[in-house]
C-alpha cells in the first residue's frame, strides 16, 4: 500500500443514504472516499483507482458482495477489507475472509467499529472459546444464510432447496432484518 492509497477508501453499499451517511464520517476522519453501489459501478472505479481500504456489504441489490471482496483482494491483496452484514452466518463469515476480507461486522456498525477492524488486521489467538450451545432458530437461520449465499441471494430458489414456500421464507428473513 503506497502512502497515497493509506488514506483512500471504497464504500460497496447499494443504500445510497447509509453509503452517503459513512462517506461523511469517513472523511471527516481524513479519508479520500468513492462509492460503488454495484459490482459494475466497483469494477469501473478500480480501473482508475486502488483504494487501500474497503467497506463492503454483504447483500448488494440481488447480489452478493462476496464477489466485490473478491475482485478487491484480487487488484490489491494489500487492501484491507471489512464486510458489513445484517445476514451475520458462520457459512458468509467464513467466506468473506476466504475471499480477502480481514473483518466481518454485524450491522448496525459505525465508522468506529469500521475502523477498529481496520486496526485489527490479524487474528486474535486469545480470542475466548464460549462453551454455548447454538438454538435452533440460530442453526436455521445460518442454513438459511448459506443456501441465500449460494443462491446469490435468489429468495424463490433459496426456498425451493430449502422445501418452504417463498412467503414462508420471506416472513422468517422478514423478522430478522438482512441488509
Amino acid at each position: 500500500m503506497s502512502l497515497e492509497d493509506e488514506r483512500t477508501l471504497v464504500i460497496v453499499e447499494d443504500d445510497n443514504k447509509f453509503a452517503l451517511t459513512l462517506r461523511r464520517s469517513f472523511e471527516r476522519r481524513g479519508y479520500r472516499v468513492s462509492i460503488a453501489a454495484s459490482m459494475d459501478e466497483l469494477t469501473a472505479l478500480l480501473k482508475t483507482e486502488t483504494p487501500g481500504y474497503a467497506v463492503v456489504d454483504l447483500k448488494l441489490g440481488a447480489g452478493s458482495g462476496l464477489a466485490c471482496v473478491e475482485v478487491l483482494h484480487a487488484h490489491d491483496p494489500a487492501m484491507l477489507i471489512v464486510v458489513l452484514t445484517g445476514y451475520a452466518s458462520i457459512v458468509t463469515a467464513v467466506e468473506a475472509i476466504k475471499l480477502g476480507a480481514i473483518q466481518y461486522l454485524v450491522k448496525p456498525s459505525n465508522t468506529n467499529d469500521i475502523e477498529a477492524a481496520f486496526g485489527k488486521g490479524s487474528g486474535d489467538v486469545n480470542a475466548p472459546i464460549t462453551q454455548r450451545a447454538t438454538s435452533l432458530k440460530t442453526l436455521e437461520w445460518e442454513r438459511i444464510n448459506e443456501i441465500l449465499a449460494e443462491t446469490n441471494f435468489n429468495i424463490s430458489e433459496t426456498a425451493r432447496r430449502l422445501g418452504m414456500h417463498r412467503r414462508t421464507l420471506a416472513r422468517k428473513l422478514g423478522k430478522r432484518q438482512v441488509s
